[in-house]
């Protein structure tokens, strides 16, 4: 393609996930779909630099101030992550002399939130709770890209010989650090190609996420509920734990949420999850369940801040006032989830979030008015479920606390509660 047309669909691509209307991965897969003539190439160079512009947002605005024409096409050039040639080849000169003088400023001499590019609403308390050096090592974490993780499916695999079969497709792969059926890859294969993934031996996961499920500890043959299944990530990894026995019931308030669980589900080779969709958390689908259920655990609906090197444009999609509504809706879920778990039951509230409104508040909020439920210590639970290093995961509270610049992982947060028997 020629670099000026290239820059000219970056410009539209921008345009259009600036407006915030819908998440941004579905806009860029949307433009994919109806420019199916792009190249690879072509595509990592339109995907990267938006979702380049849409981290440094604020940055890339305030530069763009000093240039001339539309605003999408300066955003463009400033952030542009494709072959530096093909830009040259598409800016004219007094861009090129333009973007030369924007790209020798001194960004350390610049206003602190032009730095951490991030709403106040967000960057005020993560401050507050990190101290100043972990704020800025965040903020360093969440500025570049997540990593590949792979959950191991142990129902049909072992890790080694998963690890065996990349490295023979040439493949970088490594065991995760916390997580026994991790994996993490570099850069971005085709695995939908390889026989490990379409044979079931993997899902991708996240390896913070494989975590959540480990502290469930689900077993063979137990009654389990992932209330807020999604597309399915912690149903797999909770089946896999049950070894296909039992009953595994993975609800959710989408149909289409929950169809994204279909192919998964043929791949992974369970038989034990029933997939339904329910219209809210007190569904009599879920009265029918009340005090029969051996682990509960709910990945509440949230702000999704820990999710910001994958999905950057989040950070200007919520709100303050997006957040108290999640509040609500965090705690009416919670309890009403409660309302499953057995005498000597699992209970376990998890969220992708940093915000603590999100996490230890709901979890204290819950702990104060529930008082048949005691908090387990999440570390002596995970190493159970053979984590390594659980303790460095865990806060002296007993939660689970994933940050991206401590852990790798993207930010989750999990507190774990059993039933007085």
């Amino acid at each position: 393609m020629h670099p000026q047309a290239l820059l000219d669909l970056t410009s539209t691509l921008l345009r259009e996930v600036l407006k915030f209307e819908f998440a941004a991965d579905n806009v860029v897969s949307t433009f994919f779909r109806l420019n199916r003539n792009l190249g690879s190439r072509e595509r990592h160079t339109l995907a990267e630099t938006t979702y380049h512009v849409l981290r440094q947002r604020l940055l890339l605005q305030n530069l763009a101030q000093s240039g001339k024409g539309p605003m999408e096409r300066r955003l463009a050039i400033l952030g542009w992550q494709g072959q530096p040639s093909f830009l040259k080849a598409a800016i004219t000169a007094d861009e090129a002399q333009w973007l030369e003088h924007s790209q020798a400023i001194d960004v350390a001499t610049l206003p602190e939130k032009l730095r951490h590019n991030m709403p106040d609403w967000l960057a005020n308390p993560l401050r507050e709770q990190l101290g100043e050096e972990e704020f800025w090592a965040l903020v360093n974490s969440l500025s570049g890209t997540a990593p590949l993780d792979l959950r191991v499916n142990t129902f049909k695999a072992k890790r080694e010989a998963v690890l065996e079969a990349l490295k023979a497709a040439n493949i970088e792969a490594i065991p995760t650090n916390y997580s026994p059926t991790g994996i993490r890859i570099e850069g971005k294969p085709a695995l939908q190609k390889l026989d490990v993934f379409t044979s079931g031996q993997v899902e991708v996961q996240d390896e913070g996420s494989q975590l959540l499920a480990l502290l469930t500890g689900a077993k063979r043959g137990e009654m389990v509920v992932d209330f807020c299944a999604g597309a399915g990530g912690k149903t797999l990894a909770l089946g896999a734990m049950m070894r296909n026995t039992g009953r595994l019931y993975a609800f959710d308030t989408s149909g289409h949420r929950l169809d994204a669980i279909k192919p998964r589900l043929a791949r992974s080779g369970l038989s034990n999850v029933y997939a339904t969709q329910i219209a809210h958390e007190r569904d009599e689908r879920v009265k029918r369940l009340s005090g029969k259920i051996d682990r509960v655990l709910v990945d509440a609906p949230c702000s999704g801040t820990g999710t910001l090197r994958r999905n950057p444009d989040i950070k200007w999609r919520q709100s303050p006032k997006a957040i108290a509504e999640l509040n609500e809706m965090q705690a009416a879920i919670l309890k009403s989830a409660a309302r499953m778990v057995k005498p000597g039951g699992r209970l376990v509230y998890a969220t992708c979030s940093l915000l603590k409104s999100e996490n230890e508040a709901i979890a204290e909020q819950f702990s104060q008015a529930h008082p048949d439920f005691v908090q387990v210590n999440a570390a002596e639970k995970l190493e159970q479920a053979g984590v390594s290093q659980a303790e460095s995961l865990v806060t002296e509270a007993g939660h689970l606390r994933l940050w991206p610049h401590r852990h790798a992982t993207d930010g989750f947060f999990a507190v774990a509660w059993e039933k007085k028997a």
